[in-house]
């Protein structure tokens, strides 16, 4: 079974034949359903059911002789509420599966964001139109297990500061990128002069009382990262399936907007605007809009 169907409140599945009667209703209920010609000549399909707004499960297969459809993989998903980029989104298939990791190289990051990319079937036949190059992406996530962490201490003068100083650092990163040799010099001076600061405070003082926020990659699989973020809002939905409640968190970290679902009970502390979400994602993201 797919590890993070507990993340959307799918926790009580055991065994293959639980697993195969929720599939089954995805598939009999599904909300869309999205069909496309392969190259092979089968037709390849896609059927959605939402189990509470925005989250559900997507089952993906073939279409067989006499319209019976067979399935062959299936993954848990949430889609978020806003675009949390407009920078050139590129996507690369899985060998395993017709599914596709999306890859975006947005400055605000020092690393290029990959996900796990919703619709592959819409991308499909935007590249088949010749739109391989989507300029917009709707990120979220899915975590199995997190803590909530109070927010820090800032005046509004510091909160300026910070802003400007990220925005300082989202353009040198962007000239780096460029191949800008004297902004590749000072954003390695910069982390030197971070990676000491830290070192010399985290004796005296607790290391979350330093970071902020982060978001780095985590684990062998590159759509994966551990993440803090801040809490922008929140809500409790339920699964119409299993009737397990499940928080959406609305996050902003290192000025990436996305929302992250995770069961309740695997949720640690009490969210709230301002507070903080630690915690390892599995990142997803829905191609929104294509330009030529």
């Amino acid at each position: 079974m797919h590890k993070y169907l507990k993340a959307i409140g799918l926790s009580g599945l055991e065994g293959r034949g639980a697993l195969e009667k929720l599939l089954g209703y995805c598939v009999k209920f599904a909300d869309k359903k999205e069909y496309i010609k392969a190259e092979d000549g089968e037709m390849r399909a896609q059927f959605s059911k939402e189990l509470a707004p925005g989250m559900g499960v997507s089952v993906c297969g073939r279409m067989k002789e006499g319209n019976s459809f067979v399935y062959e993989y299936y993954y848990p998903y949430i889609k978020g509420l806003g675009v949390s980029s407009t920078e050139e989104i590129k996507a690369e298939r899985h060998s395993a599966t017709d599914s596709y990791a999306g890859i975006c190289d947005d400055s605000r990051l020092a690393i290029s964001m990959i996900f796990y990319l919703l619709n592959p079937i819409e991308y499909r036949k935007l590249s088949a139109e010749g739109k391989k190059a989507v300029k917009s992406v709707i990120l979220s996530a899915l975590a199995n297990k997190g803590t909530i962490i109070l927010p820090l201490a800032k005046t509004p003068v510091q909160t300026r500061q910070l802003k400007k100083k990220h925005e300082r650092r989202t353009r040198l990163i962007s000239s780096a990128k460029n191949g800008d040799e004297r902004a590749i010099e000072t954003l390695s001076m910069e982390d030197m002069e971070t990676y000491n600061t830290v070192s010399s405070r985290v004796r005296e003082v607790d290391l979350y009382t330093l970071v902020d926020n982060y978001f780095m990659p985590t684990g062998v699989e590159c759509d994966q990262y551990s993440i803090m973020g801040e809490i922008t809002d929140y809500s409790l939905l339920v699964n119409s399936y299993t009737k397990e409640p499940v928080y959406l968190l609305s996050l902003i970290c290192n000025s990436i907007e996305f929302e992250l679902a995770i069961a309740k009970k695997n949720l640690y502390g009490e969210p709230d605007i301002g507070r903080r979400f630690k915690g390892d994602i599995w990142l997803q993201g829905y191609v929104s809009k294509a330009e030529q």
